[in-house]
């Protein structure tokens, strides 16, 4: 009876020990005296003790942060780049015997293929064309990445750090180029009035009664104004007239 109870209570232990969950996410690289067996998916499993050992891979997708990298571009500027890589296992055969981390190798192929890529660039390219720069490195990524079980979904340049003396030379460059846009707009709406006094001038001199109606409605425009004095602007040529008519009398 002892006996029975012994190797019931061994039966159970073995049981107990052979029992493995699964998460959903997760799958279960299988190894039968160290050789590859099964994977296995979510789920509640049973492995021999001693006989069989299971390798856990993580299915979900995986945010890699790419450390601050030191880049010198094609146009010999310095600066210093980080990036965020989105990855996940879809092969987990692959990705427990192909590599050996391949999280940390993952990593540091991210980081070398960054700075090769960066580096062929120049500093204004890497500034404004980072959209296309993200899915450059995406695809290198993806394709060293492939022999892994591993994929790449999304790559993003986080941040750019320029030296102080380049940042404050692009700050002189927009302001320059602001003053430029600036200038030329003035000129042009120096124009454009110009223009518009040369037209209203060929009229007038085509209507002369638009000079009288001008000369009431400033007229109008100065007694609106509470002044104590007002000021009648006389055209030249009455001026004028009465000057000839004067010099006749003396004559």
């Amino acid at each position: 009876m002892v006996m029975l109870a012994a190797a019931f209570i061994m039966l159970v232990l073995v049981v107990s020990s052979s029992i493995r969950i699964i998460y959903q996410y997760q799958r279960g690289v299988v190894f039968f005296f160290g050789k590859y067996f099964a994977t296995y998916e979510g789920g509640l499993k049973l492995l021999l003790p001693g006989v069989m050992t299971m390798v856990r891979v993580d299915m979900r997708i995986i945010a890699l942060d790419v450390p601050a990298q030191d880049i010198i571009t094609r146009d010999n500027v310095s600066m210093a780049v980080n990036a965020v890589v989105m990855y996940r296992v879809v092969d987990a055969e692959k990705a427990v015997l192909t590599v050996g981390d391949y999280h940390y190798n993952t990593s540091l192929l991210a980081q070398t293929t960054l700075r090769a890529m960066i580096g062929q660039h120049e500093m204004d390219d890497v500034l404004a064309e980072q959209e296309k720069l993200n899915l450059r490195l995406r695809e290198l990524l993806d394709q060293q990445t492939d022999p892994w079980g591993i994929k790449v979904t999304s790559v993003a340049i986080k941040h750019i750090d320029l030296p102080q003396e380049m940042k404050r030379a692009m700050a002189k460059q927009a302001e320059a180029e602001r003053e430029r846009r600036a200038k030329i707009i003035n000129a042009e709406g120096e124009l454009q009035a110009a223009e518009k006094l040369l037209a209203a001038a060929e009229m007038m001199g085509r209507h002369p009664s638009t000079l009288q109606l001008r000369y009431l409605q400033t007229l109008s425009e100065i007694a609106t104004e509470n002044n104590s004095v007002t000021i009648f602007p006389v055209p030249i040529d009455m001026i004028s007239s009465f000057l000839k008519n004067a010099k006749a009398d003396k004559d």
